[in-house]
């Protein structure tokens, strides 16, 4: 059954949200907050700060909060989103020597994430629709994604034929069965926006940005169109405006429905999206069979685990982990997706005994992740189960920019007992009640510990203890002072 695609745009003065939903199901989920728009894609005229020869990179001041990591060891593309064949490019930009205090043309290629500022390539590529522009490279690739190989050498051809010389092209996967003409009409804005930008290089004062890639609804609906979306539904008839113009330039003879609702209307309740994005910010997932995954995020890696939860199957053992483990391996190529989770991701699938019942629930994650535009890499299962898998990290997972660390528990989800918080109270009791010579103390603590300490007879065996409690109090913090100084 061909997937039928819907976007949904809804922009406001507080986030921009755009939604893809295929066959009325949420895929993909992309957010931008005023003062947190994504660095990816810009280009900058930056200053080498700092150089680590024993890392082969340096760090260079693009004028944001923090420098920017250049990795100068060999030769990188900055590919974002787009595929292209894994062959060998000549690359003579990476490979230049960098010196503190250069002066350098630099592009994000992945958004500031943690404490780790943006990382930079100084291989530019400016995308359009139908394919990406490399001003400094003479190559030519063609989207792996197709893969039909009459259709890709056709494409090669046509690309040879149109590339700018010096310059390089990929064609990406939204050109398959395009003209010789629609390519050229790709091509030729995008060699203007790069002599534009060496112009403004060469008098531009350091750090400064030359370049922004465009706004998130107009990024999103130039990698997301293809001939599947039939509507993108809009809540605010100025963003639907400016889409409109892009999309009678960039598919003119393919233009989906365009609907714009009042700013009242909720597009995305309406459609069913907001339930599945809050479902999307959750450790627990359940699945249909009653099976659930539980998703934990470390600094690392990304680690999914599988469970049989409610399910109990109805044949035998084997059969009952093969059905919720492929159902795991379809929930979970989409959760990827629709987290955007990126780096290593390990899978813990339940046991299956079977050599062909582990391939055939790689299979199923395989067949699912095609979906995805970003790349990704699956590397098998192992003898425990495991499954390890990588995915291009290019932004901040949404969760990160919509949640933060707890101020109770520092992020790590877990809280200190109110028995051990008053046990550890009634320890610093006996060391100051040993150890001062004061009329009293103050104990300040939360309500939880102070309930505790009351019902387990704990407060009596501190007889000159006053015990204060409070709703807004550290659940972990037990305060005791003597009473001068209370």
């Amino acid at each position: 059954m061909d997937t039928e695609k819907t976007i949904l745009v809804d922009a406001n003065p507080f986030e921009v949200r755009v939604a893809l939903l295929e066959n009325a199901r949420l895929a993909e989920y992309y957010v931008e907050l005023p003062g947190k728009e994504r660095l990816a894609g810009n280009i900058y005229k930056g200053v080498v700060r700092n150089v680590l020869p024993g890392m082969e990179a340096a760090f260079v001041d693009i004028g944001v909060e923090r420098n920017a990591f250049l990795y100068c060891g060999e030769s990188q593309v900055n590919s974002g989103d787009f595929e292209f064949n894994d062959e060998k490019i000549s690359v003579n930009a990476a490979q230049t020597r960098i010196t503190e205090g250069q002066h350098i043309l630099v592009q994000a290629v992945k958004d500031p994430t943690g404490t780790k500022g943006a990382r930079i390539s100084t291989n530019v590529t400016l995308p359009a629709r139908l394919l990406v522009l490399m001003p400094e490279m003479e190559y030519v690739g063609v989207s792996r994604r197709i893969v039909d190989e009459a259709e890709r050498l056709r494409l090669k051809g046509m690309a040879e034929a149109l590339r700018p010389k010096g310059m390089g092209i990929i064609v990406r996967t939204a050109a398959e069965n395009c003209t010789a003409e629609e390519l050229e009409a790709d091509i030729q804005p995008l060699v203007a926006r790069w002599q534009d930008i060496q112009a403004r290089a060469k008098t531009a004062k350091p750090p400064t940005k030359l370049y922004t890639d465009q706004n998130l609804i107009l990024r999103t609906l130039r990698d997301l169109m293809d001939d599947h979306v039939t509507k993108i539904v809009f809540s605010n008839e100025t963003a639907a405006r400016e889409a409109q113009a892009m999309l009678k330039e960039i598919c003119p003879h393919n233009m989906p429905v365009i609907e714009c609702r009042d700013d009242d209307y909720d597009i995305f309740d309406h459609y069913g999206v907001e339930s599945e994005v809050k479902k999307s910010f959750q450790r627990k997932i359940w699945l249909k069979s009653g099976g659930y995954l539980v998703i934990d995020h470390t600094e690392a890696l990304t680690v999914i685990d599988v469970n049989s939860g409610k399910f109990v199957g109805d044949s035998n053992l084997q059969n009952t982990i093969l059905q919720v483990n492929i159902e795991a391996a379809r929930e979970i190529a989409r959760q990827i997706r629709l987290r955007d989770i990126g780096g290593i991701v390990i899978i813990d699938f339940i046991d299956m005994i079977a050599p062909e019942n582990r391939e055939e629930v790689i299979d199923a994650l395989k067949k699912e992740l095609k979906k995805d535009r970003t790349r990704t890499n699956v590397q098998g299962m192992t003898q425990l189960g495991l499954v390890e898998m990588t995915r291009k990290k290019i932004r901040q997972r949404v969760s990160a920019m919509v949640h933060m660390p707890c101020s109770f528990c520092g992020g790590t989800g877990r809280l200190q007992t109110a028995q051990y918080v008053a046990i550890d109270a009634y320890r610093q009791y006996r060391r100051m009640h040993d150890h001062t010579t004061c009329r009293g103390f103050v104990l300040r603590v939360n309500t939880e510990v102070a309930q505790y300490m009351e019902q387990s007879g704990m407060i009596k065996m501190m007889p000159d203890v006053e015990l204060c409690a409070s709703r807004s109090a550290h659940p972990e913090s037990a305060k005791l002072t003597p009473k001068e100084d209370s």
